[in-house]
């Protein structure tokens, strides 16, 4: 490549920053369903969920946190994904980020949706307004919105797996498995995406995919964060 068009940044580094954050992103996701949202919501108990979240908003808060870093980090992450895979094939590289990116302000402004749970049970202007059931019914209102807002994040996201698994399969410096999981991962969101929304009595029948969708993405995050990319293959690539 000749100076002026020579990476600013290495490849090596732009891999293993992509994986800290996907990491990040990971450690958070996990971190926000299974010590939060899965310990305060009871599904169909909205007396138990509200008693919940009233009686450690901290906690309840603390969900929101993780969500909000998540989002922040997997903007920066989409883009250096781009610049990643853009020698392989700059059209759908683009497409790709747009999509993670379009995920990301779904996933952004359905937090409202969570907040709006708190919103509900902790105003006193409300708490004159409504009942107790009421309000009950209006958190978990909100929350199951929450909920179904993630799996509408999911759809764009299964979008960008396709489109991120078909540029790893095709560059030469990075592995071939890892792009075939990343395309099943993305057919697995995608699948029990749609499954929420068409078929909703059958989510709990569809949920072991999203096993095939975590071993794609830690594969992924942990390849970028010990191994990078081979970077003889990605300059030769970036040279074409």
């Amino acid at each position: 490549m000749t100076r002026g068009s020579r990476q600013e940044v290495s490849p090596q580094v732009l891999a293993r920053t992509a994986g800290a954050l996907y990491l990040v992103i990971i450690v958070l996701g996990l971190l926000g369903e299974l010590l939060v949202r899965s310990g305060i919501i009871v599904s169909g108990d909205a007396a138990t969920t509200a008693a919940n979240i009233t009686g450690d908003l901290w906690l309840f808060r603390l969900g929101f946190l993780a969500d909000s870093v998540m989002f922040l980090c997997d903007v920066a992450l989409a883009v250096l994904l781009y610049v990643l895979l853009k020698p392989v094939g700059s059209t759908v590289a683009l497409l790709a980020m747009c999509f993670r990116l379009a995920q990301t302000a779904v996933i952004a402004l359905n937090l409202l949706h969570y907040h709006a749970a708190i919103i509900a049970l902790s105003g006193p202007e409300y708490a004159s307004a409504f009942g107790a059931e009421q309000l009950n019914a209006l958190a978990s209102f909100f929350l199951e919105l929450h909920s179904h807002g993630y799996d509408l994040g999911l759809l764009l996201f299964g979008l960008s797996c396709l489109l991120l698994g078909y540029l790893v399969y095709r560059s030469r410096f990075l592995p071939k498995l890892i792009g075939v999981l990343l395309v099943a991962a993305g057919l697995a969101y995608l699948i029990g995406s749609y499954t929420r929304f068409l078929f909703p009595a059958h989510v709990q029948s569809v949920a072991p995919i999203y096993l095939v969708a975590i071993l794609a993405e830690v594969s992924m995050c942990l390849w970028l964060l010990i191994k990078g990319v081979k970077v003889e293959e990605w300059e030769k690539a970036a040279s074409r």
